[in-house]
């Protein structure tokens, strides 16, 4: 488990993240950090486009975002979005964590201070994998 100070931190960037997040339509706004092992930190919100289909989630952008600056470590990813029960990454994002961030804790939160620490593995039990077209 990583340092409660640290998720404190990570936590806080990311609902400052969310302060950013471009959400006409749904009104859902949510804010993702990631920490890498050297201990940079990137952020990301949700940005929606009138097709919905086209609406990229905090998660992936805050990956993103940190994978085009030459990261490829992650150890702890933070999602903030105000809701009561916790919200957990969304299938896409699932699968993106899956791939780039296996080892990272998932730290879920709420504008409340709910906090919830959980593992890519409980979230997304069968990922589809690289293994599979090898």
């Amino acid at each position: 488990m990583t340092d409660a100070k640290v998720t404190r931190d990570l936590l806080a960037a990311a609902a400052a993240a969310r302060e950013h997040a471009h959400a006409p339509y749904s009104g859902f706004r949510v804010g993702a950090a990631v920490r890498t092992a050297d201990g940079r930190v990137f952020t990301g919100c949700n940005i929606e486009n009138a097709t919905y289909g086209l609406t990229l989630c905090a998660e992936r952008v805050a990956v993103f975002k940190a994978m085009s600056e030459g990261a490829r470590e992650f150890v702890q990813v933070a999602v903030v979005a105000d809701t009561d029960p916790l919200t957990p990454p969304c299938g896409a994002c699932r699968q993106i964590l899956s791939e780039f961030c296996p080892r990272a804790e998932i730290v879920l939160s709420n504008l409340a201070g709910r906090v919830e620490t959980r593992r890519i593995e409980e979230l997304f039990p069968s990922p589809f994998h690289e293994r599979f077209f090898r």
